[in-house]
């Protein structure tokens, strides 16, 4: 017999619209499951359960009256929505992973978290990530490693890890995300999940922490692609303040219609060969990358064999950029000395940048979008790039931290990592699909990138392959 937890979000979201869900029921289902097994999944920094029961009681009530009156409601009304704690939600504590933060309780809300508000989802708690979402696992300070279901013994990636153990353990239908280097879809590979970065500008970063770089977005993670581009429309939109704003779709068009719809015939260039040297893909992960070109192949599409140059250029600029960002970052003077040891590093590597050279790095970014712009994705060239999400199958919890040797823990997230920065340093959107598990019965994701500001091919490409190879019925044991 189904649970409330097998239903995705957008069936949800209906059951609530006609009256046969309650948001109360379903916000109450989703806290005992929190409660049972969030020590064991890493999933949660901090639970609201009382600000879920008061916003579930509220949006029940305006269901009623929406009923009632004939109107329409959000397509996520009544829909628990979990915020990752690198995001401020007013009068709930947002520790950013780090103990030096631990009692930091702000004033405002996100924007990201305004328009959750407005979308009348529930929140019920702040997601595991690891200090200011500096390294791809979810290890901190403050709370059990975040895992993934799918083996216990295994991270949930990161810096979303909290985020993705929570929708793929069933402890929340949907989650809001964040990706500065991969961070939305590295925990989506490992957790079995379809997870958006959307294009540069799309999501407002405001007000307090813009990320004047470009590389940093929040985005959807999710266990559906229509479920994920929905969650997509809710956060989507400029703010006052933004420094970029992505193209809008056309009057009218939603990214949830875009799941509906056929991606027609698309030329997609397959690369499986890392772009940063003295990287080595394993061989589950280049399998699953070749499986799924034949299957795009099946479907009607043209694939290409792709290898992009690599040289040390741009993992130079990222380094600079992503060290600066870490000494960007708020912390009271006497909460040094609790930071953990690969943020002390970056924060005195990212000191010593100069402004120079970080506008040289900033530049180096422009540079490779424009020329994947020009010579890679003009049109009549590509219109998707697929590629592995990660170069290695999930990793053991603690297997990718060295606090003895910061330096050779950033060197080893980056060779884990090598696909995922590329378009966080282009801008572009790009998701990943969890067509493939490996022998061991882990997932091994896919990753699709598409042009500047088209997230909607991306959105329905997923579509299709999730039709022609449905992944939501394969569920961990936790489930």
């Amino acid at each position: 017999m189904a649970e409330l937890h097998d239903l995705t979000a957008l069936e949800q979201a209906r059951g609530i619209r006609s009256g046969e869900l309650s948001p109360v029921e379903l916000t109450e289902h989703y806290l005992t499951r929190i409660e049972r097994l969030d020590d064991t999944l890493g999933a949660f920094l901090t639970r609201t359960p009382d600000i879920a029961r008061k916003q579930a009681a509220d949006a029940e009530s305006e269901a009623a009256a929406a009923r009632r009156e004939g109107r329409e409601l959000p397509p996520l009304h009544g829909v628990p929505v979990p915020v990752k704690d690198l995001n401020q939600v007013a009068g709930v504590r947002c520790t950013m992973g780090s103990r030096a933060l631990a009692e930091h309780v702000p004033a405002t809300d996100d924007h990201v978290v305004g328009k959750l508000r407005a979308g009348g989802t529930i929140l019920l708690g702040k997601t595991n990530t690891p200090e200011f979402g500096l390294p791809c696992y979810t290890e901190n300070g403050l709370a059990p490693p975040a895992r993934t279901p799918w083996d216990l013994a295994r991270s949930a990636g990161g810096s979303s890890g909290g985020a993705a153990a929570a929708v793929a353990g069933g402890l929340a239908p949907v989650a809001h995300a964040s990706d500065g280097g991969g961070s939305v879809r590295i925990p989506a590979s490992v957790c079995g999940l379809f997870g958006i970065k959307p294009s540069r500008g799309r999501i407002s970063s405001g007000p307090m922490l813009h990320d004047i770089s470009g590389l940093a977005t929040s985005g959807p993670l999710a266990r559906s692609v229509a479920d994920a581009a929905t969650l997509l429309d809710v956060l989507a939109g400029p703010m006052p303040g933004d420094p970029f704003a992505a193209p809008s779709l056309p009057p009218g068009e939603t990214f949830a219609d875009h799941a509906l719809r056929d991606p027609g015939r698309l030329r997609i260039a397959c690369l499986t060969e890392a772009p940063v040297p003295g990287i080595e893909v394993h061989p589950d992960c280049r399998t699953a990358t070749t499986d799924t070109a034949a299957l795009l192949t099946g479907l009607g599409h043209e694939v290409e064999e792709l290898t992009l140059p690599t040289d040390d250029s741009i993992l130079l600029a990222f380094t600079r950029v992503w060290s600066v960002l870490a000494a960007s970052r708020p912390v009271p003077p006497a909460g040094e000395e609790l930071l953990m040891p690969l943020t002390r590093y970056l924060r005195d590597r990212g000191a010593e940048v100069s402004g120079t050279d970080f506008t040289r790095s900033l530049f180096a970014f422009r540079m490779l979008a424009q020329s994947l712009a020009d010579g890679l994705m003009p049109p009549g060239g590509y219109d998707v790039i697929l590629s592995p999400t990660l170069a290695a199958p999930p990793a053991e919890v603690g297997a990718l931290r060295n606090d003895a040797d910061p330096q050779a823990e950033f060197d080893a997230l980056g060779a884990f990592t090598p696909f995922t920065a590329l378009y966080n340093a282009t801008g572009q959107p790009a998701v990943n699909v969890p067509l493939q598990w490996n022998a061991a019965g882990l997932p091994i994701g896919v990753m699709l990138a598409g042009r500047y500001g088209d997230e909607a091919t991306l959105i329905a490409l997923s579509a299709q392959l999730e039709q022609a190879r449905p992944w939501a019925g394969r569920t961990p044991s936790v489930w």
